[in-house]
């Protein structure tokens, strides 16, 4: 039983490493993905408002002249899917095959925020628990030293997981919003779109 116990403890203390590097990749991905989602935010501040006045004010007859409306250097996912829906207004088939790409592009962005949700609060309760074992083993023997790093180590492997869980699930809750308002303009813009042809 003693060397089944021993080869768990070393199969533990040897995932100590890759978990911290694992967790600092996190930390340094959460922060890319805060650079990000402000660029996005700022974007959607200075451009949405404006978008959403010009698609109140469509109707059938004039969905065609959208493109023109539409600002000229913004590359956000919406309008570069509502360019491209505008580019194909004739094929109903092609308008809906660029909705279902707008869910996927949107789903793709949405998976890094929800890989920092779920990743970080496992890596982080493994890299708490990991030096438990020697911080216990030196708590026995006295060496207050060797117990102390493990505790450092455990606790701040815990506070990076959390960290970038939070910077995951905050951007996850603020970007599902926005696409699901893009996509409500998109299916607005398609169903004109489809009243268009219909006359």
């Amino acid at each position: 039983m003693n060397f089944i116990s021993d080869i768990l403890f070393w199969i533990s203390t040897g995932l100590l490493v890759p978990v911290v590097v694992l967790l600092i990749l996190l930390f340094l991905r959460s922060l890319l993905l805060v650079g990000s989602f402000f660029g996005q935010y700022l974007n959607i501040r200075k451009s949405g408002r404006a978008l959403r006045l010009k698609l109140e004010g469509l109707t059938p007859e004039t969905v065609e002249e959208l493109g023109t409306m539409l600002p000229k250097g913004n590359n956000s996912i919406s309008v570069r899917y509502l360019k491209d829906m505008l580019a194909h207004k004739e094929s109903p088939a092609h308008v809906r095959r660029i909705l279902a790409d707008f869910e996927i592009a949107a789903d793709r962005d949405l998976s890094k925020s929800r890989t920092l949700t779920k990743l970080g609060p496992m890596l982080g309760l493994m890299g708490t628990l990991i030096p438990m074992g020697p911080a216990l083993v030196g708590l026995s023997t006295g060496d207050i030293s060797s117990m102390a790093y493990n505790m450092q180590v455990a606790f701040a492997t815990t506070v990076v997981g959390l960290f970038s869980s939070a910077v995951g699930f905050l951007t996850q809750q603020v970007k599902n919003r926005w696409y699901m308002q893009d996509m409500t303009n998109l299916e607005f813009v398609a169903e004109l779109l489809g009243a268009g042809e219909g006359r």
